[in-house]
């Protein structure tokens, strides 16, 4: 007991601390009271869904949600592709200015994305009146910008991966009379399936959860995403409602818990791998 006990109690320790906001959140969604003064680790004013009918009946919570998978799961996508052309690139061919090239995606992450939110918003203002179909208050502005951002640490987490497979197989396809597209489309993407998963799943979470940018691009009601929305329910009214907001919140985890479930058998394989080979 004295060598191993002490391990499981800390363990449940870990546990508890970790279930402790859960369970508060999933009591403040069925409290039917739905104030922050009323909730607790067991709902006092018993078990009731009303918050969740509330939810969608005096918010656009439906179309905030779709609006968030929509603009996450695009710019995932694209983010993963882009990241993965640009990590072929500089695993498996030598040009002038790669080592730069490689450098500057490493420093350019170290300054957030807001830092240039002045300048974004000026650019975006003008490019509203011109195209305002990519413009301010639609998925597709807010999608350009955040793919500004998408080469970065996913092109270094994938150029390991790349860097792990034999050149070997490159030149066999090169022999065979394979051009660069076919090799990465028809060789190399199917062999990093893995760390594609990863870096999918990690866009989508980042994108989804995104609020500084979304927030002064998005202002119509029906244009904005679940963090902007769900910010304006407690924006203020933090008491009166947090049972719809705690009710939102659960709603909210379900893309990303979907999508985990989807990517599992990739993902435990390609942290692992990118963790040793990157």
């Amino acid at each position: 007991m004295r060598q191993v006990g002490w391990r499981h109690l800390v363990a449940l320790l870990a546990v508890g601390f970790s279930l402790f906001p859960i369970v508060f959140v999933v009591s403040a969604a069925l409290n039917p009271l739905g104030t922050l003064s009323s909730t607790g680790l067991v709902p006092t004013g018993g078990v009731s869904g009303e918050n969740f009918v509330n939810l969608f009946d005096r918010t656009a919570f439906g179309r905030w949600f779709l609006n968030s998978v929509l603009i996450a799961g695009l710019a995932a996508a694209a983010s993963v592709f882009l990241s993965a052309l640009a990590a072929y690139a500089f695993s498996r061919m030598r040009f002038r200015g790669r080592r730069v090239g490689l450098l500057s995606l490493l420093l350019i992450q170290m300054f957030p994305q807001f830092l240039a939110i002045v300048a974004i918003f000026l650019i975006f203002s003008t490019v509203t009146d011109l195209w305002p179909e990519v413009g301010f208050n639609t998925p597709f502005g807010l999608i350009l910008v955040y793919l500004g951002g998408a080469l970065g640490a996913n092109t270094w987490l994938m150029k390991g991966f790349f860097d792990t497979l034999p050149k070997e197989i490159d030149e066999s396809a090169t022999v065979d009379g394979a051009t660069h597209a076919q090799i990465f489309f028809r060789i190399m993407l199917p062999l990093v399936t893995p760390i594609l998963a990863v870096t999918a799943l990690l866009s989508f979470i980042t994108t989804i959860n995104e609020f500084l940018v979304a927030s002064v691009f998005l202002t119509d009601t029906g244009s904005k995403t679940l963090a902007v929305g769900m910010y304006g329910l407690i924006d203020g009214e933090r008491n009166n409602n947090f049972g719809i907001f705690a009710a939102g919140t659960l709603l909210t985890a379900v893309p990303t818990v979907l999508l985990f479930q989807f990517l599992q058998r990739y993902i435990v394989s390609g942290l692992a791998a990118g963790a040793v080979k990157g």
